[in-house]
């Protein structure tokens, strides 16, 4: 019996970028009609290789800078959350390559709070593991105060909970524009012991 199981949900694809520069204050990605996933993520993104140094979000399990596996390698959005993101900000809509994105589809609910370790397939074969919720940080901001001045403080509030996931490579294969990634989720129930095992 196998421990991952297809759903009947599918996501769009329907923008892809890849931020290639080394300055992280001028977060913003580059437009891409396709791209090629590889073990190491994505050619020329900043955010690709096999390792990567841990940030201020795994503190609690390594002293900043250590390396570690890097289950950062893309980024992907969900179209839907992020039209409630700008709606919540008040602007029309928000350039994802702003948002340092990877992968935005459209068609899959409630994509911020897929369980760690789903699949995401492409027809090509290639899969990407979820790994868990991407947090809303302050690159963004800046970078849509360049376009939108004085909205970028309302991003953070805004896409609490909506700034979709970060996911790995697990097979290699290429992705374009247009493509459907079909959902598979792990065979399991809920840890139940999850909230108590949260702490603060």
């Amino acid at each position: 019996m196998p421990a991952l199981k297809p759903t009947d949900f599918s996501g769009r694809i329907t923008w892809l970028g890849v931020v290639t520069s080394e300055d992280r204050a001028a977060l913003i990605a580059e437009a891409r009609e396709a791209m090629d996933l590889r073990f190491a993520g994505i050619a020329g993104s900043v955010h690709g290789g096999l390792t990567r140094a841990s940030c201020s979000r795994v503190t609690a399990q390594h002293p900043r800078g250590t390396p570690i596996g890097n289950e950062r390698q893309v980024s992907i959005l969900s179209a839907e959350e992020m039209a409630e993101i700008a709606a919540r900000m008040g602007l029309e809509a928000l350039d994802p390559a702003r948002l340092g994105a990877s992968i935005v589809i459209e068609g899959i609910p409630d994509l911020s709070h897929l369980p760690p370790s789903s699949r995401l397939q492409a027809p090509s074969g290639a899969m990407l593991v979820v790994d868990m919720q991407n947090r809303p940080c302050i690159l963004p901001a800046r970078s849509i105060d360049t376009v939108h001045p004085g909205y970028g403080r309302a991003f953070k509030p805004a896409a609490n909970g909506r700034r979709g996931v970060t996911a790995w490579v697990q097979r290699e294969g290429r992705i374009a524009l247009g493509d459907r990634l079909t959902l598979h989720v792990p065979d399991q129930r809920v840890w139940a012991h999850l909230d108590a095992a949260r702490r603060g």
